[in-house]
C-alpha cells in the first residue's frame, strides 16, 4: 500500500507543477500522471477500479464545500436553471443517443436508453474544479454549468433505478443489491423513507450539528474540529448510499443548510485538503484507465464515438444556451464546460454490465470513449480561454503575504471607482492605507499612476492578516461582488470582532444581507449619486432649490427608516410587499405634505414682505 502511495503521489508531484507551468491546469496534469503510471503505459498501477471508487469520495467532499458555498436563497434563485436547463440538458442528450445508438448502431433498445443516460452527464469533478482554477464559475456560464451538474447528479438517482429494469429478469434475479437497504419495500415506502432521511439529514444539519461543533470548538483540540468535519461528510454519504441515493446530493445538501453556520470557514479549512487529494486521486485513476491497447485496435471507431459525444453534447448545450439567453461568450463557455462524459458513467457502466445490458466489449469501449473526452475536456476549457478569455492570460497569482504591507489605520478591500473616492479622502487626511484588490489591470493601472496595492483577495485569512486586520482601526469592503462583501464581513467578524467594518452593498437586498450579519455603516453604490441627480431634477422643472433639496433629504431620511423596517421582513414575501406598498404611500404623502407646508410658508412670508412694502 505504501508502495502504491508512493507511486501515485510522486506522478502528481511531477506531472501537475509541468502542466500548470505549460498552462495546462492542474486536472489535465493528474490526467496525463494517471497515463504515466497506468497499466497500459509504464504499468506501475494495475487495475483502477477499487482506488476509482474510494478516490470518487472526493467528489462528495467536493460537493459539500460547493454546498457551503450557496446559500439557500440563492439556489432557490438557480431553481429555473436546476429544472428547466438542467432537465432539458438530460433529456434531449438521452433521447438524441438514444437514436443513434438504435437506428444506426442497431443496438438493442435497453442497451440504446442505458447508453444514452449515461452519456447525458458530464463530469462535475473536472467542471468545477477548472472552473474554479480559471475564476469562471461565478460567472454565468458558470453559476448555469453548476444548474446542470447539480440536476445531473439527481437524476442518477432514477437513473440507477431504472438500468435493473432493462435487465433480463434472469440477470435481474441474480443481482442483489446488499447496499440499497430499503430495495425490498414497495415504492411508496421506499420514497417516504427517502423523503424522511432528507429532512433527517437538514434537521440534523442545521439544529443539531452547531451546538456539536460549538462544545468542540470550545475543548480548543483543532484536530478534534477536523474529525467531526470528516465524520460528518462520511455519515451522510453512507446513510444516502444506504437507501439507494446520490452520496454527493446528500452531502450537497448538507453543505447549504450549514451555508449560515458560524463554522462554516473552519468547515471548508478542513475539507479542503482531503477534497483535493481525492479529486487529485480520481483524475489520476481516469488517466489510468485509458486503454491505450484497445485505442490502437480500435482507434476509427473510437474516435468517431468521442468525436460524436463532444459533438451532440455541445450542439445540445449551445442551443439550451441561445434558448434559455445567456449570452455569447458565455454561452461558449457554458457548451465547452460540459461538453465531456463524466465520472458517474463509471458507476453506470459498471452496472449495467453486471447486468448484461452491455456486452463486456460494449463496457470496455464505453468506457475507453468517456475517459478520453474527460480527458480533452481541460484541454476544450484551455483552447478556450486562449481564443476567447483574453483577460485571463493576464491574470497572475496573488502577491504572497510577506510582500503585503500591514496597516494600523485602515484596510481597503477592492480598490475600483467606489474604493478610489474613499481611500483618497483618507489618505488626504492623513490615514495609513492597505489596499488590496483582485483584478490585475487595475492593478497595473494604479501602479502606474504611483499607488501601492496590492494583488490579493480580501476573503482570504492569510492575506486580510498580512494586511494588519489584527491591529487596524477599520476595514473599507469596497468591491463589486455581494458574495464575496458577505464572505469577508463573515470572516472578520468571526476572527477580527474589534476591527470595524464600512461595506459597499450592491443593492436593497444587498443591504438587508449586510444588516442581518450586523453590519451597520455601508451605503448602497449608486443611492446617494441617484438621490442628488433627482433633487438636480427637481430644481430643473421648477422648483425653488431649497425645496428641493428638502424634499431629498425627507425621501433619505424616509428610504433610511424604511430600510430598517423592511429588512425585518425580507423573506417573508406576502408581508415584505404589503409593507413596500404601504410605505411608497407613507412616501408621497410626506412629501406632498410637506411640499403643501413649504408653499404656504413661502406665500405667508410674500404676504408679509407686501404688507411691509
Amino acid at each position: 500500500m505504501l508502495e502504491m502511495a508512493v507511486i501515485y503521489l510522486a506522478a502528481a508531484i511531477v506531472a501537475v507543477p509541468v502542466a500548470h507551468r505549460l498552462g495546462l491546469g492542474s486536472v489535465l496534469g493528474y490526467l496525463i500522471a494517471g497515463i504515466l503510471i497506468g497499466p497500459f503505459a509504464l504499468g506501475l498501477v494495475g487495475d483502477q477500479t477499487d482506488v476509482m471508487h474510494f478516490a470518487e469520495f472526493g467528489v462528495v467532499m467536493m460537493l459539500f464545500l460547493v454546498g457551503l458555498e450557496l446559500h439557500p436563497a440563492r439556489l432557490w434563485k438557480l431553481r429555473h436553471s436546476i429544472l428547466g436547463l438542467g432537465g432539458l440538458q438530460v433529456l434531449l442528450t438521452s433521447a438524441l443517443f438514444f437514436a443513434a445508438c438504435f437506428f444506426i448502431l442497431n443496438l438493442r433498445w435497453e442497451a440504446s436508453l442505458a447508453i444514452g443516460a449515461m452519456l447525458s452527464l458530464s463530469s462535475t469533478a473536472i467542471v468545477i474544479q477548472t472552473l474554479t482554477e480559471k475564476g469562471w464559475i461565478k460567472q454565468v456560464a458558470g453559476q448555469n454549468a453548476f444548474s446542470v451538474l447539480l440536476f445531473q447528479d439527481i437524476a442518477v438517482i432514477p437513473i440507477l433505478a431504472l438500468l435493473p429494469l432493462l435487465a433480463f429478469s434472469e440477470v435481474t434475479g441474480n443481482q442483489s443489491s446488499h447496499s440499497n437497504l430499503i430495495e425490498h419495500y414497495p415504492s411508496y415506502v421506499q420514497v417516504l423513507i427517502t423523503l424522511a432521511t432528507i429532512s433527517l439529514i437538514i434537521f440534523a444539519s442545521k439544529y443539531v450539528s452547531a451546538p456539536v461543533f460549538r462544545y468542540i470548538a470550545n475543548t480548543r483540540i483543532r484536530e478534534l474540529f477536523t474529525l467531526f468535519a470528516l465524520f460528518l461528510v462520511i455519515v451522510i454519504a453512507v446513510v444516502m448510499q444506504k437507501i439507494g441515493l446520490s452520496p454527493a446530493l446528500g452531502t450537497f445538501l448538507a453543505g447549504v443548510v450549514l451555508a449560515k453556520s458560524e463554522f462554516r470557514h473552519e468547515l471548508e479549512v478542513d475539507i479542503e485538503p482531503f477534497k483535493g487529494l481525492l479529486l487529485g486521486l480520481f483524475f489520476i485513476t481516469v488517466g489510468a484507465t485509458i486503454d491505450f491497447p484497445l485505442l490502437a485496435a480500435q482507434f476509427s471507431n473510437v474516435s468517431i464515438f468521442v468525436f460524436t459525444l463532444i459533438s451532440v453534447k455541445a450542439l445540445v448545450l449551445y442551443s439550451l444556451a441561445w434558448l434559455f439567453k445567456i449570452k455569447s461568450k458565455q454561452q461558449l463557455l457554458f457548451t465547452v464546460a460540459l461538453a465531456q462524459g463524466g465520472e458517474f458513467a463509471f458507476v453506470l457502466l459498471s452496472l449495467t454490465g453486471s447486468l448484461a445490458i452491455l456486452t463486456p466489449d460494449q463496457t470496455k469501449v464505453m468506457t475507453l470513449v468517456v475517459a478520453i473526452s474527460m480527458l480533452l475536456a481541460p484541454i476544450l476549457m484551455m483552447l478556450y480561454e486562449l481564443l476567447f478569455d483574453k483577460e485571463s492570460k493576464t491574470k497572475e497569482a496573488f502577491d504572497s503575504p510577506e510582500q503585503i504591507e500591514a496597516t494600523k489605520n485602515v484596510i481597503i478591500a477592492g480598490y475600483g471607482r467606489f474604493g478610489q473616492v474613499i481611500g483618497r479622502l483618507l489618505m488626504a487626511q492623513g490615514y495609513h492605507l492597505s489596499i488590496l484588490d483582485r483584478s490585475p489591470s487595475q492593478i497595473d493601472l494604479l501602479r502606474r499612476f504611483g499607488n501601492k496595492v496590492f494583488y490579493g483577495d480580501a476573503a482570504r485569512g492569510d492575506l486580510l492578516a498580512a494586511s494588519g486586520a489584527s491591529d487596524a482601526q477599520l476595514l473599507v469592503i469596497a468591491i463589486d461582488d455581494g458574495d464575496k462583501i458577505l464572505e469577508i464581513v463573515t470572516l472578520v467578524q468571526k476572527y477580527y470582532p474589534n476591527l470595524k467594518i464600512v461595506a459597499r452593498a450592491i443593492d436593497r437586498r444587498h443591504a438587508y444581507q449586510l444588516m442581518q450579519l450586523g453590519v451597520t455603516t455601508f451605503k448602497r453604490e449608486t443611492f446617494d449619486s441617484a438621490l442628488n441627480l433627482g433633487i438636480e431634477a427637481l430644481t430643473l422643472l421648477g422648483n425653488d432649490k431649497q425645496v428641493s433639496q428638502r424634499a431629498g433629504e425627507l425621501f433619505a431620511k424616509h428610504d433610511d427608516e424604511s430600510l430598517k423596517t423592511l429588512a425585518k421582513l425580507w423573506g417573508d414575501d406576502h408581508s415584505y410587499g404589503v409593507a413596500v406598498r404601504q410605505r411608497s404611500e407613507d412616501l408621497k404623502q410626506v412629501l406632498q405634505n410637506d411640499k403643501a407646508e413649504q408653499e404656504k410658508l413661502k406665500a405667508c412670508k410674500q404676504n408679509k414682505e407686501s404688507r411691509l412694502e
